[in-house]
């Protein structure tokens, strides 16, 4: 009895953490590469998936498939935003308190917004994947979440390898950083990260997608996201893609544990206390430098 919930609390847990690190790749992205704090994206995550659920409700498009349409709306979307963001508030010098309030209000017009057009009711969508499960051994893995773990690793792979692999992820990784030096080898690092705030917004697409198909969606689903990949972000090393996926595995597995053997309520309090003594012990993250 205790191996049979221990090994499927574990799965469950790498499930969960594979979800969670599609929601906060885009984070590590603008917050942890670019020092945008995007307090907001979240909410851009359920706005993805409740227009991947749009798609699929009026044209019967797998969530898959209506996220790989929809990826050049969010990148657009990405660039508009961050070119407001940069006029209104970082070229003046104004973008740490003043753009996170631009964010939070982002998030709550995003939110009244899905309100208004949607309502409270949870929406779901029906894919032929949605009920299934196999079974292996004690452990019951379902497709929907395992569908979701192969996203998300696909998308992270994608990312690390621009991140190491070329020369426009090495500037993202240097953005951050030394933007004087950018400019002196003749890179814009506005534009720079203008772009990397586009790719950002479209990782929240994705994470939309996998979203609505591991689980009903509702409008204010993003508030309960937030501590969460922000924790995740900076146990992962904030700049860092396999931190990020570590610090998500790490946050899905406790969570899950906790849920089997304590209670669901108590999963973000021991999650977050976990991270507060691995902040203590090495405040650079797990694979901070």
């Amino acid at each position: 009895m205790f191996l049979d919930l221990f090994l499927n609390a574990m799965v469950v847990g790498i499930l969960l953490g594979g979800f969670y690190a599609a929601v906060s790749i885009g984070v590590t992205i603008s917050f942890g590469m670019l020092d945008i704090v995007n307090i907001a994206h979240p909410i851009f995550v359920v706005l993805g998936a409740f227009c991947i659920y749009t798609l699929n409700n009026w044209l019967g498009l797998d969530p898959i498939i209506a996220a790989i349409l929809l990826l050049p709306v969010a990148y657009v979307l990405g660039l508009a935003l961050y070119r407001i963001y940069h006029v209104l508030f970082e070229r003046r010098g104004d973008e740490a308190i003043q753009g996170l309030a631009f964010f939070f209000g982002i998030l709550f017009i995003a939110e009244v917004g899905l309100l208004m057009i949607f309502g409270v009711d949870y929406r779901f969508v029906q894919t032929p994947y949605s009920d299934g499960s196999t079974t292996i051994g004690f452990v019951l893995i379902q497709w929907r979440f395992l569908i979701a773990l192969v996203g998300s690793l696909v998308m992270l792979g994608i990312l690390y390898y621009g991140a190491k692999r070329t020369y426009f992820g090495r500037a993202v990784l240097a953005v951050a950083q030394d933007p004087a030096a950018l400019r002196i080898v003749g890179v814009n690092p506005n534009r720079i990260k203008e772009i990397a705030f586009g790719i950002s917004m479209a990782t929240a697409l994705v994470a939309g997608a996998l979203l609505v198909i591991i689980q009903p969606i509702e409008p204010s689903q993003g508030r309960e996201f937030i501590g969460r990949i922000f924790a995740i972000v900076v146990l992962g090393g904030m700049t860092s893609i396999p931190g990020t996926l570590v610090a998500a595995m790490a946050i899905g597995i406790i969570e899950s544990m906790t849920m089997t053997w304590i209670g669901p309520s108590w999963a973000p309090a021991v999650a977050f206390g976990i991270l507060l003594v691995m902040l203590a012990i090495k405040p650079a993250g797990v694979f901070g430098r």
